[in-house]
């Protein structure tokens, strides 16, 4: 089988993981301040830009259920190098637009392939190599997603300040490049995963219908009220069809996505619940309170008053490898919550913040939001065999997608359509998005206890053979239910490698 010169070289495949996923995570945090400068440029309206970024993270939320359908069937490596080429081309195409229809199908390029390469590189990085390796792949995926993002209302602050957008977007086209090459120099030619398993399209088509109605209707909030029909229709119609593809893959007897084996289990449930609340908590603690800023200070000025984010995430992010291979592991999640909640109370507390609060919320916010989400996937993850964590990463990115991207502008808008004020609309969202923090991780521990589940060292010599658990995850509410409590692992893990096979 054909290799690159740095095939099976884990800083090299690490790093390729990173070139990655960094440039769309970062760039859509750090279009805020750009937006205006984009817009005027190509002679774009704010709704037209609203919509090119909606239909980018539709894409970014489809394509992790397109990953997992692809490498099924497809070479895998074959089919990586394939995204980081399109990545290249996507990245491009944004920084040479010359018209809004050039920016809008390149960015939708950036979306779809950055959670492409995520479901299909990350998941090999994990446990494709020795148990001593997954803290360094931790650590790198949490500074990928939640580093990369953090990091995106000072890179958007300092090129707004130059009053230009092109540099970034160029720069951003060179680490996608980058990252490509390193996808060749890194190349293991390996088969596809199982090509006798269906091809499963319509769970494709479902997620297809309902991202893309949902990023639609929340990006014409813009310029319509929530209750117009542009607006509501297809934002519920679109959260109707995840719904029916979640119950439709829990009923089938071949599914593409392991959801049966993850919502019957309480350890992945709390796991996506916390990882759910988290990412839409922290729209309102990031989002809103820099919407009121940018009114008062520069756009640089409002980025370096959010860097605390970017150190709370290395924090977090070097706890996580601190704990992955401990039972403290399930405190994390539960800890990070708590740092959440006190983060938006801090923001709360005066609407605008004073730069000195601001400082404070937005340093507890990064360090809560690193160390809930990415933990929550991992505690997911090692409750069932390594065979499926890329189906897990993919439910679980996707349920994130919808909480974090759809949820923004969301909130935008009830915060500007609130009588008052920005200020007092921004007020209200704060308590709301503070009550998800605290009800998330209630719900998360309520979960625990009620299903007898309790906080283990995992496995991870066992998890990484590929058949079984890190760990043992009672049913859901096992407790609560009149039959036996005790956790039916052989059970589910055979089921699941069956589904796999």
């Amino acid at each position: 089988m054909r290799q690159g010169p740095l095939a099976g070289r884990y800083s090299a495949v690490a790093t390729m993981v990173m070139f990655a996923l960094i440039p769309y995570l970062a760039l859509s945090a750090s279009l805020g301040p750009l937006t205006p400068i984009i817009s005027k440029q190509l002679h774009m309206s704010a709704q037209t830009m609203s919509l090119g970024s909606g239909l980018a993270n539709a894409a970014y939320a489809l394509g992790t259920v397109l990953a997992v359908q692809f490498a099924q069937h497809l070479p895998q490596r074959r089919m990586l190098v394939s995204y980081a080429v399109l990545l290249v081309i996507g990245s491009v195409l944004t920084a040479a637009a010359t018209d809004p229809a050039m920016f809008i199908v390149g960015h939708i390029i950036q979306g779809l392939c950055t959670s492409l390469l995520l479901i299909a590189a990350v998941p090999p990085l994990a446990i494709g190599y020795p148990a001593n390796k997954l803290r360094d792949t931790a650590v790198i995926m949490n500074m990928c997603i939640f580093g990369a993002v953090a990091l995106g209302p000072l890179v958007g602050g300092l090129q707004a300040q130059s009053n230009a957008w092109r540099p970034l977007f160029w720069i951003v086209a060179g680490v996608a490049l980058v990252a490509l090459i390193l996808a060749v120099l890194t190349f293991d030619d390996a088969p596809a995963a199982n090509p006798d398993s269906p091809r499963d399209l319509p769970a494709i088509g479902l997620a297809a219908a309902g991202c893309v109605a949902a990023f639609f209707g929340a990006s014409e909030l813009t310029s319509h009220a929530f209750l117009n029909g542009e607006t509501i229709v297809p934002l519920l119609g679109g959260l109707a069809l995840i719904i029916v593809l979640v119950v439709y893959q829990f009923r089938a007897k071949r599914p593409l996505l392991t959801i049966r084996s993850m919502i019957t289990s309480s350890i992945p449930v709390a796991g996506i619940v916390v990882a759910l609340f988290a990412a839409a908590a922290s729209v309102s603690a990031t989002a809103l309170t820099a919407g009121v800023l940018a009114a008062r200070y520069s756009p640089l000025h409002v980025g370096l008053l959010y860097l605390p984010e970017v150190g709370g995430a290395v924090l977090s992010a070097v706890a996580l490898g601190l704990v992955v291979r401990k039972r403290a592991m399930h405190y994390l999640p539960l800890a990070g919550m708590a740092m959440l909640a006190a983060g938006i109370a801090v923001f709360r507390i005066s609407v605008p913040s004073s730069q000195a609060m601001t400082l404070v919320g937005s340093g507890l916010t990064g360090v809560g939001l690193g160390a809930t989400v990415a933990p929550a996937l991992f505690v997911a993850g090692f409750s069932l065999p390594s065979l499926s964590l890329q189906r897990v990463f993919a439910i679980v990115e996707l349920f994130r997608a919808a909480a974090a991207f759809m949820v923004a502008p969301i909130f935008v808008h009830f915060a500007a359509a609130t009588g008052g004020g920005l200020d007092a609309g921004t007020a209200i969202a704060l308590w709301i998005g503070l009550g998800l923090a605290v009800g998330g991780a209630i719900i998360g521990v309520v979960i625990y206890l009620l299903s007898g589940a309790r906080p283990q060292k995992p496995d991870l010599d066992r998890f990484l053979a590929g058949r079984d658990p890190a760990w043992e995850s009672p049913p859901l509410l096992a407790k609560v239910r009149r039959r036996s409590p005790e956790p039916k692992f052989p059970a589910m893990a055979g089921a699941l490698t069956e589904s796999v096979r």
